[in-house]
């Protein structure tokens, strides 16, 4: 199971021709680690409305896609080459949310 700090957005859209080979090379070139390192990585395309998950599970890689019918997924801004996201952003992401609006932890400075 993958857990929350280990799911992280590759900023930079990408051609989604490409598999897995190509995919962990861009990991490696934008990370310099490598993509079968346990963490779930994201890609999406030009257009936004087009997503592919690659991780390793310890005894193979996964590449999973996904495609909105409607509308575009909530990406970061170019700038960064990852951002690492919570399990409850994550579950966002994939469904089309706004998931920049779920925050880890609460400011220090808030109380209940």
């Amino acid at each position: 199971m993958i857990s929350a700090d280990q799911v992280m957005i590759m900023v930079q859209p990408v051609d989604m021709r490409l598999g897995i080979d190509g995919l962990s090379a861009l990991v490696q070139q934008a990370l310099q680690t490598s993509a079968c390192d346990g963490r779930l990585y994201l890609f999406r395309n030009r257009a936004g409305n087009r997503l592919k998950a690659l991780c390793w599970d310890g005894n193979g890689v996964w590449l999973c896609q996904r495609r909105l019918h409607q509308g575009k997924f909530h990406w970061p801004q170019l700038g960064e080459s990852s951002v690492v996201l919570s399990s409850a952003q994550f579950d966002a992401l994939v469904m089309g949310l706004e998931w920049q609006r779920i925050h880890r932890t609460a400011p220090s400075h808030w109380q209940v």
